[in-house]
């Protein structure tokens, strides 16, 4: 597992012990990790405060801008439409996700960014699919049902 991927694996892993949806993320830029997240909905009641938004606040907070132009993501499992817009709007320019959400995907699964006509920036974007991330979805999952 790509070294970055493992850290936002770790992220997911706090939060399935936090009951929450294990998604984690990190920022990264010259190749240094600048942000670290997890999904905290349940936490913070809020529907908003998942693990890319939150890294995104932390990375734009540390670099004290919201272009976040010549960082990456890495994020356990693929953004949502929420997350993407986000994704779009700070700039990121690479985007690497540790597998799919064949229901609410929003950079190749749903929707496929890159169709999107018109929009101010293109991330690119990349799968590098691990069992570790896809498997603790499913874990956590089975747990809830």
């Amino acid at each position: 597992m790509n070294r970055f991927m493992k850290q936002a694996y770790i992220q997911a892993q706090k939060a399935f012990k936090e009951d929450e949806v294990p998604v984690g993320c990190v920022i990264v830029k010259d190749g240094k990790i600048i942000a670290r997240a997890h999904n905290k909905k349940e936490k913070k009641n809020s529907a908003i405060f998942h693990a890319e938004i939150e890294c995104i606040l932390k990375a734009t907070k540390k670099l004290n801008n919201w272009n976040l132009k010549g960082c990456d993501m890495y994020i356990s499992l693929e953004p949502c439409m929420m997350c993407a817009g986000a994704i779009v709007n700070s700039r990121i320019d690479n985007v690497y996700f540790g597998c799919k959400d064949p229901k609410g995907g929003a950079l190749v699964s749903n929707i496929k960014l890159i169709d999107i006509k018109n929009i101010n920036h293109y991330p690119n974007i990349e799968e590098l699919y691990t069992e570790e991330c896809s498997d603790i979805l499913k874990e956590f999952f089975k747990n809830k049902r």
